[in-house]
């Protein structure tokens, strides 16, 4: 991660970008998981086309099936743990990875705090007052009546958001 911020003005901006670049993403492209790590990754300037790879199935609460963890939540908990998580020759030590078992915590407590949960169909539900069967061609368009694009980027932006704001400040205690 090259970014340094310098003032707190600076790291307002950053974290704003970031929520626009993920919603843009996730209503140009799709695929939450994706869209919320392509943001930050491009945001901290990390490179990591194998960390973006990884998330592609983990979209609309996995597979599409929205029975699972939103996949904003799910990416941005993917990127704590690349910039903090346990690495393979500290496999043996459970408490190498404690750090970034915390901050994905605090980021799924910032999912509870604003969705009541952190599964894809619930948050649907709060946001459009239903679920959608996304392999159903008549589920698909009536998700897109309902405006599901604009929620989920809205979703995807808050996440990626979050998770900048936890490596930055993070970061900032080192």
């Amino acid at each position: 991660m090259s970014v340094e911020i310098k003032s707190s003005n600076e790291k307002e901006k950053l974290l704003e970008k970031a929520y626009k670049m993920a919603e843009e993403n996730e209503i140009t492209c799709t695929g939450c998981a994706q869209t919320t790590i392509a943001a930050i990754l491009d945001i901290l300037e990390i490179k990591s086309d194998d960390t973006f790879k990884a998330a592609s199935g983990l979209a609309d609460g996995i597979g599409l099936t929205g029975d699972g963890s939103c996949g904003a939540l799910a990416g941005g908990a993917m990127v704590l743990g690349l910039v903090f998580g346990r690495e393979r020759k500290d496999f043996k030590d459970p408490m190498a990875a404690m750090k970034s078992y915390l901050l994905s915590k605090k980021l799924h407590g910032d999912f509870i705090e604003r969705y009541g949960s952190c599964r894809c169909f619930d948050i649907q539900k709060k946001l459009m007052g239903r679920t959608f069967n996304l392999y159903d061609k008549n589920g698909m368009k009536e998700a897109a009546e309902q405006g599901m694009m604009a929620h989920c980027s809205k979703v995807v932006g808050n996440s990626a958001k979050k998770t900048v704001e936890i490596i930055l400040t993070e970061k900032e205690k080192s």
